[in-house]
């Protein structure tokens, strides 16, 4: 394992990429969308030029090679390689026209640029992909994070078994719409100390930054299971509603959380 090194697997236009990099971490940025690594690489110039930042312009995927990618038309962060996640997104209210880019096995990023000491993974119904190319090596990152999932509790079930299985056992679970809001530590318990300021969308702080105790699978799961029985009342779609999504969401926690776990 490399400790000073981050992937940004799912980097959008380097919202946290830029995080990483002001405390003080090399950083590979995976990106499918070409628009949005050249905007990641405007914004982060400097970090590209000093050898900071790797932009890979590559959708992690089952095989190396050609793949199909649904790019969202109302927002640029839901693009995806699933057809079930596009399908989904429909059902939402956002259409998607498909694409190809270039799909590349997590295994051979691994392989080529190491093990990295935190491995966030935001890629849109893909993020198993990376955790299953984990299992075939003995060091693997200290700390990971992934979208969870919010329509199938057995899915759920499935990230855990997984991450359990690769040696993580502690958990906290982040409400992506609290990221905002949250204040980098000082003195700082991951890198150096920046007065970073996260944006809507972003993963925020991660490692022992992230507010809150680390938790047990079976206390995480529970805390899972209250959040799932929200989802079950209210659903993903929201526009019967008279309110806005993100109301909505400071009233009773609908929305999208990360699941965060550490070695």
């Amino acid at each position: 394992m490399d400790e000073g090194l981050i992937y940004d697997v799912g980097m959008h236009r380097g919202e946290d990429a830029e995080f990483y990099l002001k405390k003080g971490f090399r950083v590979v940025g995976i990106e499918a969308l070409a628009a949005n690594c050249d905007l990641a690489r405007e914004r982060l110039r400097g970090y590209v030029e000093g050898g900071k930042l790797v932009i890979l312009n590559l959708a992690i995927a089952e095989i190396t090679g050609p793949v199909r990618f649904f790019v969202n038309r109302s927002s640029s962060v839901w693009g995806t390689t699933s057809a079930r996640w596009a399908k989904r997104n429909q059902q939402m209210g956002t259409e998607s026209f498909e694409t190809t880019v270039e799909g590349i096995e997590f295994a051979r990023v691994l392989s080529q640029y190491g093990v990295p000491y935190y491995l966030k993974v935001d890629i849109e119904g893909a993020d198993m992909l990376c955790l299953d190319a984990l299992r075939a090596i003995e060091d693997r990152p200290k700390y990971i994070s992934i979208e969870s999932a919010k329509t199938s509790w057995a899915e759920l079930r499935s990230e855990f078994e997984m991450l359990k299985s690769l040696g993580y056992s502690k958990f906290k679970v982040v409400h992506q719409s609290t990221v905002p809001r949250q204040v980098c530590r000082f003195p700082p318990r991951e890198g150096a100390f920046t007065d970073h300021r996260f944006e809507s969308g972003s993963s925020g702080l991660f490692g022992d930054e992230i507010p809150g105790e680390w938790l047990s699978e079976q206390a995480a799961l529970g805390l899972y299971r209250r959040i799932f029985l929200k989802y079950r009342f209210f659903g993903d779609s929201l526009r019967r509603f008279r309110v806005t999504r993100a109301i909505l969401d400071r009233l009773i926690d609908v929305g999208w959380y990360d699941t965060h776990a550490a070695r």
